[in-house]
C-alpha cells in the first residue's frame, strides 16, 4: 500500500498545482490539468521512468473512470428540458453539423492525405467528430455558464454530437449483438422508472448524514456502465442519459449537486484529466508532427466551417456563435476512446493510435484556449452569477 499511497499524493499534488496555474493564468481547470498531465509525464518520464505515474494502473484508470462517468452525469443533469424542446431544431442541426462536417473531412485527410487503410481513415473520422463534453461542461461550470439557457443549450449540443458518434461507431465497426439488444432494453426500462422512483425515494429516506442519495446515484451509473462496457459500449453515455432523465429531479437539488461536484472536482476528475494529458507523447509528436498538426487543423477548420454558420443562422450574435463553434470543437473522452476501440481491434497501429490521441488532447486545448481568450460571452457571466445567487 505504501506504493500506492505515494503515487496518490504525487497525482493530487499535480492536481493541487494545476488549480493554482489555472487560477494564476486564468484557464479552466480541465485544460490546466490535461497540460500538467502531458509535462509530467515527459519529466517525471525522463527523470525517473515512465511507470512512476502508474496511469495504467487499475486504481487509477477506476478514478479516472469514475470521474469520466460522474462528470458526464452532472452535465446531463445541467439540462432543462424546457430549453431543449423550445430549442431542440438548433441543438439538433448544431449538434449533427458538428459531427458530420470533421467526420468526413478528416477520413478524407486520414485516407488519401496520410495515406490510411480505409477502415483505420473511418475510424479516424469517428475519433475526430467528437465534441468532448467533459471539457465543455467544466468551462461551463468554470465560469458560470451551466446556469444560463445558453450553456444549457450548447451542452445539448454536445450531446447530440457524442450520441452520433457512438451510433457511427457501432454501426461501422462494432456489431449488434444479444448483449447490445440487452443493454438497450434495460436502458430503456430504467430511464423510464428513474424519473418515477428518485423523487419518491429521495424524499422517504433522503436527506441524512449517510449521504444516501449519492450511493443511489453512484450505484445505477456504475450498473449501467458495467453493463454497457459488457455490451461493448461506453460507462459514460448511460450517464448522460440518466443525468438528462434526472435533470427535472437531481438537477434541481442544488445542495445535493453542490456534495456531488465536490467529489467529483476534488477527487475524481483530476485523475481523469492528467491521466488524459499524460497519454501524449510530446517526443513522438516532434518526431512525426505532421499526421498531429493536419489532423487538428483539418477537424478545427471543419467544425468552424460547419457550425459557425449555423449559430448565425439561427441568430447568435458573432461572439456568442463562435464561442459555441470553438467549444464544439473540443474533444476527449469519445475522441480516445474511439482511438483505443480501433488500437485493441487492430483497426489502427500504434503510431496512428498517438496521432489520434495527441489531436484529440490537443482538440481539448486549443479551442478551449482560444474561445475563452478571445471570445468569451462576458454579458452572460453576470446573469449566471445572478441566478448562482439566487439559488
Amino acid at each position: 500500500m505504501t506504493e500506492i499511497w505515494g503515487q496518490a499524493a504525487l497525482w493530487l499534488t499535480l492536481a493541487l498545482l494545476a488549480s493554482l496555474l489555472s487560477i494564476w493564468f486564468r484557464v479552466a481547470t480541465a485544460l490546466s490539468e490535461i497540460v500538467v498531465g502531458t509535462i509530467a509525464q515527459l519529466i517525471i518520464g525522463a527523470l525517473l521512468g515512465s511507470a512512476i505515474l502508474a496511469g495504467d494502473a487499475s486504481w487509477i484508470k477506476f478514478l479516472s473512470g469514475a470521474g469520466a462517468i460522474l462528470l458526464t452525469f452532472l452535465a446531463g443533469a445541467e439540462l432543462d428540458p424546457a430549453v431543449f424542446r423550445k430549442e431542440w431544431k438548433q441543438i439538433t442541426v448544431i449538434g449533427l453539423v458538428s459531427f458530420f462536417a470533421p467526420f468526413f473531412g478528416c477520413a478524407a485527410l486520414a485516407r488519401w492525405g496520410l495515406g490510411w487503410s480505409e477502415e483505420a481513415s473511418w475510424l479516424a473520422g469517428i475519433a475526430m467528430s467528437t465534441t468532448s463534453v467533459a471539457v465543455v461542461y467544466a468551462v461551463m461550470l468554470e465560469f458560470g455558464l451551466n446556469a444560463t439557457n445558453y450553456g444549457k443549450a450548447v451542452l445539448a449540443a454536445c450531446f447530440v454530437t457524442d450520441l452520433a458518434t457512438v451510433v457511427a461507431l457501432g454501426l461501422i465497426f462494432a456489431p449488434f449483438t444479444f448483449r447490445t439488444l440487452v443493454f438497450l432494453g434495460t436502458g430503456v426500462v430504467v430511464f423510464f422508472v428513474l424519473p418515477w422512483i428518485v423523487p419518491r425515494f429521495f424524499k422517504r429516506y433522503g436527506g441524512r448524514p449517510s449521504e444516501l442519495e449519492a450511493k443511489f446515484l453512484m450505484a445505477c451509473l456504475f450498473g449501467m456502465g458495467a453493463l454497457a462496457t459488457w455490451a461493448d459500449s461506453e460507462a459514460v453515455l448511460p450517464a448522460y442519459l440518466i443525468g438528462m432523465v434526472l435533470a427535472g429531479t437531481v438537477g434541481k437539488d442544488h445542495a445535493l449537486v453542490r456534495r456531488l461536484r465536490t467529489l467529483t472536482f476534488g477527487l475524481l476528475t483530476p485523475f481523469y484529466f492528467i491521466r488524459a494529458g499524460s497519454l501524449v507523447s510530446l517526443p513522438a509528436l516532434v518526431a512525426a508532427p505532421l499526421a498531429f498538426i493536419a489532423l487538428l487543423l483539418v477537424k478545427m477548420v471543419t467544425k468552424v466551417a460547419g457550425i459557425y454558420p449555423v449559430t448565425r443562422a439561427y441568430g447568435s450574435p458573432k461572439q456568442e456563435g463562435m464561442y459555441t463553434t470553438l467549444l464544439m470543437s473540443t474533444g476527449l473522452t469519445f475522441g480516445t476512446i474511439s482511438a483505443l476501440f480501433g488500437l485493441s481491434h487492430q483497426i489502427i497501429d500504434q503510431a496512428q493510435y498517438s496521432a489520434l490521441v495527441a489531436t484529440v488532447i490537443g482538440s481539448a486545448v486549443v479551442p478551449t484556449l482560444i474561445a475563452n481568450a478571445f471570445f468569451l460571452p462576458r454579458h452572460l457571466l453576470k446573469t449566471s452569477d445572478e441566478k448562482d445567487t439566487h439559488n
